[in-house]
């Protein structure tokens, strides 16, 4: 085919790794992102791949299936792993990075590649030709629309919430205290620990905070991003099992704290820390009382404040196959969290799967099936196979993974189950000719 184009709809964390992986195989990209001119409510900066919610990437651990994850895109050339690595900022064994640099660097690196036209408009209409739509979960609402007409599908959608972002000066370092769980790693983490009077009397006000509640759409919330105020409507204990647990977080004097609050650096100069687990939906003002009211955070300065946002999604088993290629529309692919996956690595995984295909198509070249014992894979397999009555968004976990054949220790489990993944991935690497980093 000369000159092949593919259509990328949307410049988030999937639009920006599916741009990339296209160009590098010789495929001009129209790379098509509306915040110059049309933000959602969740987007404050033009920049592309902006983190709206975390700005972790979660594990780096080979022990946890995202860890895995980020290791099998690393070794794939994944440009949001590489500059994730390049500007993450000390949170202990996960990868964090500063948001501001990560999408910058990322922005540039697209805008400047010759393969790569920004037309920065509003789809509300699929162009004609091969199309990855990547607008992720804050897709427009003329959009959706459309997506929906023509997989003759229902809205899907959840909500999601942000943590607020606290500014590092204003912590009382008197009172907290740096240290991670169980001294893994460097001690990164801010700590505000309670005592069992203070937690009492701060989960009550809490309990009856006042919300900011979606007027238009019945409140269906992802298990992973449950505002916390939510949780702890669960009952008394919910968040000292959570967000605030104390276990491997003893005070500088050795004695227990009955629940802690921990904040992780946000940025590379370490002067804004987010609240971990805290995402929210709280109203501004409740946030600023009910976080005030936390030892060590009494003159918090908030620099954002949390937000809650729709998310959307497709309903991957009747609509994606495990190319994430649509069954109607072979020309059309879906990547990113739209495509029915969690998290912001997934949604890399996905435009990692999806381009590769995009671009095997275009130049006639057999599919590839990343084997399902991968964490691609074993994601891929999971969306174009759930049962399509029950399907919901999912992160990357191990369960998602087939079983081990061979006798192993419980301990061993998941150390056998990451080397077998990588091995598989480089083994199904060399028989395709796809090029390692």
């Amino acid at each position: 085919m000369k000159n092949p184009i593919v259509h990328v709809i949307g410049a988030g964390l999937a639009g920006v790794e599916a741009s990339y992986q296209l160009a590098k195989r010789g495929i001009h990209v129209k790379l098509y992102e509306m915040k110059k001119n049309k933000k959602s409510p969740a987007h404050k900066s033009e920049n592309f791949a902006e983190l709206v919610c975390s700005n972790s990437f979660r594990s780096n651990s080979l022990q946890n299936a995202a860890g895995v994850l980020k290791e099998e895109l690393r070794i794939l050339d994944s440009l949001v792993i590489q500059c994730a690595d390049e500007f993450q900022v000390p949170a202990g064994s996960a990868l964090a990075v500063d948001r501001d640099l990560f999408s910058e660097a990322l922005t540039k690196l697209i805008r400047n590649n010759p393969m790569i036209e920004v037309i920065e408009e509003e789809v509300t209409v699929l162009p004609e030709g091969n199309v990855i739509v990547a607008t992720g979960p804050l897709t427009s609402d003329s959009l959706f629309n459309y997506i929906k007409q023509i997989t003759e599908e229902d809205e899907l959608f959840f909500f999601d919430a942000a943590a607020p972002i606290i500014e590092f000066e204003s912590i009382d370092m008197t009172k907290a205290y740096f240290k991670s769980r169980y001294d893994k790693g460097e001690a990164t983490y801010i700590n505000c620990p309670m005592t069992k009077q203070e937690y009492d009397l701060w989960y009550e006000e809490l309990i009856k905070a006042n919300c900011v509640v979606p007027k238009d759409f019945e409140l269906k919330v992802f298990e992973g991003c449950m505002p916390f105020e939510e949780i702890a409507r669960r009952g008394y204990q919910t968040l000292l099992f959570g967000p605030m647990k104390p276990v491997g977080l003893r005070k500088p004097d050795g004695s227990r704290p009955y629940a802690v609050v921990q904040l992780r650096q946000d940025n590379a100069t370490a002067s804004l820390y987010n609240i971990v687990g805290f995402q929210t939906h709280l109203t501004f003002s409740e946030q600023l009382r009910i976080i005030r009211l936390i030892p060590g955070l009494e003159n918090a300065n908030i620099v954002r404040y949390g937000v809650m946002h729709r998310n959307t999604y497709i309903n991957a088993p009747k609509i994606l196959n495990e190319y994430y290629q649509t069954k109607k529309y072979p020309q059309i692919f879906f990547a990113g969290q739209l495509s029915g996956v969690e998290g912001y690595v997934e949604s890399v995984g996905s435009a990692m799967v999806a381009s590769i295909n995009m671009a095997n198509m275009i130049h006639n070249k057999p599919f590839i099936s990343f084997p399902v014992e991968t964490a691609l894979g074993s994601q891929a397999h999971y969306l174009a196979t759930a049962d399509p009555a029950f399907f919901q968004p999912m992160n990357a976990n191990f369960g998602l993974f087939p079983a081990l054949t061979q006798q192993h220790f419980k301990k061993q489990r998941k150390d056998l189950m990451a080397q077998r993944s990588l091995d598989s991935l480089k083994k199904m690497m060399e028989e395709q000719s796809i090029e390692k980093r």
